[in-house]
């Protein structure tokens, strides 16, 4: 579930098999669980949760798993989870951002220092990192769904800032933040599948790596990754094919 760049990509191609597969699952689930909490539990009614499910379809996600995930958001009514942001430096002075969903935020931010602290970075005050971001609304369609002119027509009946399907194996679509869900739901009138529907933080200048400072960076972002707190990691990053 890291956010957007070359990190994705990396991390995709890794697919640590089922340990990989059972982590972003748990992921996916409390996410899930969270938006039927906090809204309908009818998908139809509930944007956050429609598009949670969708992207846990996109990832293969079994049909009993997320209708289990549903159901606890009945029964973990003792469970508050929060949505907290972590901003810092990571190796190499680069920007990183830490999306967490946790129900014990003592716990996440210690979690979370350590592992900055423990790769030669720092965790800093909230806006200390996202200066070097722009947050957007990102929805992505797998090619297979739809051709880049469709999409594209699509995009901008739907009232899209931009839409970008060159040298990637699916469409991107732009959007306001507060705008995202209004978008999306024109846009299903016409497609069936996403693979994803987030507001993401996308970097506005990148720090090239390579060698060493490459594989550092990745050690790193696979450390948060792994933590099961953390939803999303974004990076200014930009890492060697």
């Amino acid at each position: 579930m890291a956010g957007h760049s070359h990190w994705a990509g990396i991390k995709h191609k890794k697919g640590k098999a089922d340990k990989q597969r059972s982590k972003i699952f748990s992921k996916l689930s409390r996410e899930i669980t969270v938006a039927a909490k906090l809204g309908d539990k009818n998908p139809d009614m509930n944007a956050r949760l429609r598009a949670a499910i969708q992207t846990a379809r996109s990832s293969n996600m079994p049909k009993d798993n997320i209708e289990r995930a549903i159901d606890k958001s009945s029964i973990s009514a003792g469970s508050n989870f929060e949505n907290i942001r972590y901003e810092g430096f990571g190796p190499s002075k680069t920007a990183v951002i830490v999306e967490t969903l946790t129900d014990n935020k003592n716990r996440t931010a210690s979690k979370i220092r350590t592992l900055f602290q423990k790769n030669g970075g720092g965790l800093g005050t909230q806006g200390s990192a996202a200066h070097n971001f722009k947050q957007l609304g990102v929805i992505k369609i797998d090619k297979k769904e739809v051709s880049d002119e469709e999409i594209f027509e699509f995009a901008i009946d739907a009232g899209a800032n931009e839409c970008i399907s060159y040298n990637m194996e699916y469409h991107e679509i732009h959007t306001n933040i507060n705008e995202i869900y209004d978008v999306k739901k024109k846009l299903e009138k016409n497609i069936s599948n996403f693979i994803s529907t987030e507001i993401e933080w996308l970097p506005i200048n990148t720090i090239c790596l390579s060698g060493d400072n490459q594989n550092n960076m990745v050690k790193f972002l696979e450390s948060l990754d792994d933590e099961d707190d953390v939803q999303n990691i974004f990076t200014n990053a930009k890492f060697e094919n």
